[in-house]
């Protein structure tokens, strides 16, 4: 029997199988050659789990995203400040794969 991976979905707390989840991921700081952090890595959803980055996962329902957002737990989880554009662009996205 094979194990399936399970998350905890940052808006609600439950854990749930990972492929029921959406990944938001904040992608990797661009370094330069010293090593020093030249532009922070981008916030975006990842919907084929296949980013590379710190990720956060979070049910595919408008009300736990917004739960997550108004609490900043994916700024939390994430460790960076996440800009209202970032929010609205992640819900846009959302709201068309919540459609499939």
């Amino acid at each position: 029997m094979k194990k399936i991976p399970m998350r905890k979905c940052t808006g609600c707390g439950e854990m749930k199988p990972k492929r029921e989840l959406i990944r938001v991921v904040k992608a990797p700081d661009v370094k330069d050659e010293n090593g020093n952090a030249v532009e922070s890595g981008g916030v975006s959803l990842d919907l084929t789990g296949k980013k590379s980055g710190r990720g956060a996962y979070v049910c595919k329902s408008a009300d736990c995203f917004e739960k997550a957002r108004k609490a900043r737990r994916f700024e939390r989880s994430l460790s960076c400040k996440i800009p209202d554009e970032v929010y609205e662009q992640m819900s846009a996205e959302l709201n068309s794969a919540e459609g499939l």
